[in-house]
């Protein structure tokens, strides 16, 4: 019997509320053959029951737990596991589209050039509210180069299928990175193949104030700044792995800071602000509550309540 030709990669930690949806978007919407490995990180809530009383209803899923140890050990831990010839990420509060799998593992089937793929994503908050579309050229070529050289690439850690050869031949997710690490991936699996983008939205992910995108962006930063290191070296032909293995990070054992949470939410008011949306008055009056020093957060709120002229999250006027 053959495999899975699609394995697609999961982490849950306390994800009740969305995890169902996140797997009714993988394993009803595609199709595509996949299997769909959940690495439950020591979850507290009732994940593991809902993720139990799925598998025991759907072969194409299988549960994995572990105590907690972060993303990107329970990522190793489900990539170890694959069986397919392709890799796809999803998060547990994230959706993936009607014909994302396919449409990726097509692309990937067309060109062996290409190490990954990704798409177009859509941003939304905390309660499914719409806030942005994030966009990526076409074309391997100008995709690769503004991974490698402009240091953009997928819009969403979710968004990515990869080889699972590819995967494997760069040493997979490392360790190290316990924030930061699908960035780390992604440089490396541009040394061995290309990157390309279907153009159209495939992925939907969130944003709250309590995820790694919000309340710890301040934590991955020194993450960040080791890739650079080791990008840098790479590009000048210097000995990267010596980089990686020198550096040195902060435990992960970091308390989140209230003021990372109050950013996250001053980003979804204006989003919303700017689509026009009135849920903008409640982050917004959030955000000023937890910062009211911030000259920005008092314009903002004065902007939602009086309705005067709307602005982007970037401060130009809308069109």
């Amino acid at each position: 019997m053959t495999g899975p030709k699609i394995s697609v990669v999961m982490s849950a930690y306390n994800d009740a509320r969305h995890v169902n949806l996140a797997l009714d978007s993988l394993l009803v919407s595609q199709d595509a053959e996949i299997e769909c490995i959940v690495v439950d990180d020591g979850s507290t809530d009732e994940t593991p029951n809902l993720l139990q009383r799925r598998a025991a209803t759907d072969s194409r899923l299988r549960i994995v737990r572990q105590s907690n140890a972060g993303l990107t050990q329970a990522l190793i831990a489900g990539c170890a596991l694959a069986r397919g010839d392709y890799i796809a990420r999803q998060d547990a509060d994230d959706l993936s589209l009607p014909g994302r799998l396919q449409l990726q593992a097509s692309m990937l089937d067309a060109n062996r050039d290409l190490s990954f793929v990704s798409s177009w994503a859509e941003v939304i908050g905390p309660n499914d509210e719409p806030l942005l579309l994030h966009k990526r050229p076409a074309g391997a070529t100008a995709a690769t180069q503004l991974l490698v050289h402009g240091r953009c690439g997928p819009p969403g850690h979710g968004s990515v299928m990869m080889r699972r050869s590819a995967y494997e031949r760069v040493g997979g997710y490392r360790a190290k990175f316990y924030y930061a690490q699908d960035s780390d991936l992604w440089l490396r699996l541009a040394e061995v193949g290309q990157l390309d983008y279907v153009q159209k939205a495939l992925y939907r992910y969130r944003i709250a104030t309590e995820s790694i995108s919000g309340r710890l962006h301040q934590y991955k930063l020194p993450y960040a700044r080791l890739i650079d290191e080791i990008h840098a070296a790479r590009l000048r032909g210097d000995d990267a792995e010596s980089v990686y293995e020198r550096a040195e990070l902060p435990p992960r054992s970091i308390q989140p800071a209230s003021t990372s949470a109050a950013t996250t939410s001053y980003f979804i008011g204006r989003c919303l602000l700017s689509r026009r949306d009135p849920r903008a008055r409640q982050y917004l009056r959030n955000a000023l509550r937890a910062e009211p020093w911030k000259p920005r957060h008092w314009i903002s709120v004065a902007l939602a309540e009086f309705g005067a002229p709307f602005f982007s999250p970037y401060g130009k006027p809308l069109a």
